[in-house]
């Protein structure tokens, strides 16, 4: 959801409650999930908190983290070192991010509804700006496609208090996930029949993509084209995702109350509970991609694992 100044149930309604009841499942039927993928006797370890509200986490080649705190308008590096820093102020209202093949970092800047692609110095060049003069919604997550190099992303709308617009662009058409081709001034529209699109993450072979539909409680499936295109929509669990992520043996991790780790096949197979009234988002990081990065409301958290994040 993407950092909500409001209560959930008030935010999404029926959909909402839906999501509540599904997010507060009792401790002991969580408790019997434990273990599946994270390392045996391990627990979600807090870095710190001092932050108004973490999400977007992407990994570098080297397993540094890169994180959003968007309130506050920064961009933070969590470091293979343990150390945290700065890596960009007036970042845009950044969200979502993850890392191109050249060590760009592609950015959801949420200020003037925009994809960014910024440098290793921290330089930000606008790939997007509007959808044939309509403005976005407000960009929210994104995957970048290893073979193609096109960019996929949703585009939910959530009032934010630094606009001074009070309601989507009539024009837009409603909230969307889009594909931006390589190198094109235009995204096309990649699936148009969702309520509130939010998180999303691909395989890394370019053949699957996963979206998550938060205000519908839905996550699902599709396959990728040769040219991009989406095919073979399919329901894959009946929850609905902030942030997600892969990792090496085919699982998908969905945030919301915690972290659920759903197998390929749509089978719960963990829950691992954070203390924090929400967890936007998820990446796995360190040197040997080895390690649960987790955003969480004002914390960020690690957790050592038994797998690591697909590659």
């Amino acid at each position: 959801m993407k950092y909500r100044s409001v209560l959930y149930l008030t935010l999404f309604g029926a959909a909402g409650t839906a999501a509540f009841l599904l997010f507060s499942r009792p401790a002991q039927a969580q408790g019997a999930l434990r273990g599946a993928v994270s390392a045996p006797g391990s627990t979600p370890r807090l870095v710190a908190r001092q932050f108004k509200f973490t999400e977007g986490p992407a990994a570098d080649k080297a397993g540094n983290v890169f994180f959003t705190d968007q309130p506050n308008n920064k961009i933070w590096k969590y470091g293979t070192d343990g150390k945290l820093s700065v890596f960009l102020d007036k970042a845009g209202r950044a969200n979502g991010l993850y890392f191109d093949a050249h060590g760009n970092l592609l950015a959801c800047a949420d200020e003037e509804n925009q994809l960014w692609s910024i440098d290793t110095q921290g330089k930000a060049t606008v790939l997007l700006r509007d959808v044939q003069g309509h403005r976005l919604n407000g960009p929210n997550d994104l995957w970048f496609h290893p073979a193609t190099e096109g960019i996929y992303f949703t585009d939910p709308y959530y009032q934010r208090d630094y606009w001074t617009r009070t309601a989507p662009d009539a024009g837009l058409g409603g909230q969307k996930l889009y594909y931006l081709p390589k190198g094109q001034p235009q995204p096309v529209v990649a699936d148009d029949q969702l309520q509130k699109p939010n998180g999303i993450i691909g395989t890394p072979d370019g053949k699957t993509l996963y979206v998550a539909d938060i205000e519908a409680n839905k996550t699902y499936r599709y396959q990728i084209g040769p040219q991009g295109q989406l095919i073979n929509r399919q329901l894959f669990v009946a929850q609905g995702s902030d942030g997600m992520t892969l990792d090496s043996e085919g699982n998908v991790y969905l945030t919301g109350k915690g972290v659920r780790v759903y197998n390929a096949a749509g089978e719960l197979i963990e829950h691992i509970a954070i203390p924090e009234e929400w967890t936007g988002n998820v990446c796995f990081a360190g040197p040997r991609r080895d390690m649960l990065f987790i955003t969480a409301s004002e914390g960020i958290y690690t957790l050592p694992m038994r797998v690591t994040g697909a590659r």
